[in-house]
């Protein structure tokens, strides 16, 4: 019988103490969904609940019903804008790196690294810039003004890039031979090869905005205009009846309902990121 090596036991240990480590979080948020008031604000936290309680979840509909705007406004906003951000930030991202890995020109280079000084930067520093764009192109209080702000994602174009390096350029050249444009060679031959780094730009892109509020906070003055994570960031500010501190369950249960979808979508698309950060394109 063959013996593990130390150093593979070592590893497969480490792994594992990592992954308990990294589902912790989701076990918290979990249980914090189902605390009763009395334990939300014990101190020092408590982990897990002990007297799992429906009651977060009915004060969460209790504070729905407050509201001005019907619940399924809010909804209804966030899946309209997070559908065209996901949509529009993948194809342009990809459409971006195309020519960056594909085609040569004057440029490329600088191009491509303004990309990657870009990602050194926080989001913060581009909020008064944003601001005016969306102001003078006169789209607040709009869904576009919602979306334009949050199509630029950088990293999804050097991820993207990265990926379709990998795809020999043999294939795209026996195209060329044939007479193929480059608009079907990227359609036809690069997109179908590049499918995972599309799914992590897609969880990417999701997870950016539906949990996004400064959309709602910056450019929209109407408040049938704001999205769900915009009202849910409202129940602990004291804005629904004053009572900030009663709607911490209401919060709790809310939290766990924004992260739900979030784990859904990385479920299903977590075979393709796994395939992009350990670069498994053609070879």
């Amino acid at each position: 019988m063959r013996r593990t090596s130390p150093f593979k036991v070592g590893q497969i240990v480490f792994v594992t103490f990592y992954a308990l480590i990294s589902i912790l979080p989701i076990i918290f948020i979990i249980n914090h969904a189902f605390k009763p008031l009395s334990e939300l604000f014990l101190f020092p936290p408590q982990f897990f609940v002990e007297n799992p309680t429906f009651n977060n979840f009915r004060e969460l509909v209790f504070a729905l019903n407050l509201s001005a705007v019907p619940f399924t406004r809010y909804l209804f906003n966030s899946i309209i804008v997070t559908a065209a951000v996901v949509l529009f930030s993948v194809l342009f991202s990809t459409m971006g790196a195309y020519p960056l890995s594909k085609i040569k020109f004057k440029g490329k280079d600088l191009i491509f690294n303004t990309i990657i000084l870009s990602l050194m930067f926080a989001p913060s520093t581009v909020t008064i810039t944003r601001f005016l764009v969306v102001s003078n192109i006169r789209i607040m209080n709009t869904y576009f003004g919602h979306v334009l702000p949050l199509l630029a994602m950088p990293i999804s174009i050097f991820l993207i890039k990265q990926f379709m390096d990998q795809i020999p350029s043999t294939l795209s050249e026996a195209a060329k031979i044939d007479g193929a444009s480059e608009w079907v060679i990227f359609y036809r031959i690069i997109v179908p090869n590049i499918r995972p780094a599309i799914g992590t730009a897609a969880i990417l892109a999701f997870q950016a905005v539906w949990g996004n509020v400064e959309t709602s906070t910056l450019y929209m003055t109407s408040e049938s205009m704001n999205t769900l994570p915009f009202f849910i960031s409202t129940l602990n500010a004291g804005l629904l009846g004053g009572a900030g501190v009663a709607r911490q369950g209401a919060s709790a249960a809310a939290g766990l309902l924004m992260f739900l979808p979030n784990l859904v979508i990385f479920v299903i698309l977590q075979k393709s990121m796994m395939s992009t950060l350990v670069n498994s394109g053609i070879k």
